[in-house]
């Protein structure tokens, strides 16, 4: 049943076939959660797909804060395109057997976009710090090449890295409970299921939380401080306002993400005292709920955003008539 492969070092190190997902187990109400977190997936693809052709269409859009918003669209439909619908094969069709290089997949691609879905609010962060703090250079330092790099660099900089996470998880023995506890093939509760020295993992667990999130929070922490000082140091408080408005959407989104993921994954991997069944119903909500609501509350909410999609509705009305 396990196969058996040999390092050079002659130690043997076993992959079992593949592991059973068992998050929600104890949980009453999987059925209705489950097609709560459809509704939701249909709603992120129909509103970021929407959001996206907007953007592509409409060559007004075409600058560094619009390909921002872009990136962050396609992050969030990646993100929930990856675990929503493993979740109800696994929960509601009740298939909860996944294959191991399939696990490693998942756990690869959630992670990476994970990630990324960080990484894509420290540079809105960036656009709103350069617009608000330099606003006579801003469009000499925040230029479409530029932004472009930006968005390029943290791509292949997240998935590079994450290659790297996940692969060290094939130097891992599993001999005996394949059970994981979770909603997908999570990395911590895959690699405390091996029986050799996971200490490696768990390390590059630790580095990644922080690189993953505390990082790319620092960067917003630091860029809205900036921010503040640039906007209380105006005369006019009406331009105050104006100015502080045009950052509340993000402010938003970046609570909603951040808070959650902090809390489980620093308590989950450091005191482990949270329940297991609140870390996989907090983590799902907190990994798909954001991917919805980024295109309502932050980026339908731009004034250009607004106006296409508003032209485009009325474009389509009068078409059809």
């Amino acid at each position: 049943m396990f196969s058996p492969r040999t390092l050079l070092n002659t130690s043997v190190i076993i992959h079992p076939p593949g592991f059973y997902i068992i998050g929600f187990e104890t949980f009453p109400y999987i059925s209705i959660y489950l097609i709560f977190l459809a509704f939701v997936y249909a709603v992120t693809v129909l509103f970021n797909i929407f959001l996206i052709c907007i953007i592509i269409y409409d060559h007004s859009l075409h600058t560094p804060k619009f390909l921002a918003v872009i990136n962050l669209a396609v992050v969030d439909l990646l993100l929930n395109t990856c675990t929503i619908p493993s979740m109800i094969k696994v929960f509601l069709i009740k298939d909860n057997f996944v294959p191991f290089n399939l696990c490693l997949v998942q756990m690869y691609f959630y992670y990476a976009i994970l990630a990324m879905e960080s990484y894509s609010l420290a540079i809105l962060a960036y656009d709103r710090f350069v617009a608000i703090c330099f606003p006579l250079h801003q469009h000499s330092i925040n230029t479409l090449w530029s932004m472009s790099c930006i968005v390029g660099f943290t791509w292949i900089f997240n998935l590079g890295r994450l290659g790297y996470s996940v692969s060290i998880m094939t130097r891992l023995s599993f001999c005996n409970s394949l059970r994981v506890m979770s909603y997908f093939c999570d990395y911590a509760p895959v690699f405390r299921l091996a029986c050799n020295d996971y200490s490696l993992q768990w390390s590059v667990a630790s580095v990644s939380s922080m690189v993953n999130l505390i990082a790319p929070f620092s960067f917003i922490f630091l860029s809205y401080v900036c921010i503040l000082v640039t906007v209380l140091r105006m005369k006019s408080v009406s331009n105050r306002i104006k100015v502080f408005t045009t950052c509340i959407e993000h402010l938003i989104v970046v609570a909603i993400f951040y808070l959650p993921i902090f809390s489980i994954f620093f308590i989950g991997l450091y005191l482990r005292v949270i329940d297991p069944d609140q870390r996989v119903l907090s983590l799902s909500l907190a990994s798909c709920i954001t991917p919805c609501i980024n295109p309502i509350v932050y980026s339908l909410k731009t004034k250009e955003i607004k106006a296409r999609a508003v032209t485009l509705v009325h474009r389509m009305k009068t078409s059809l008539l």
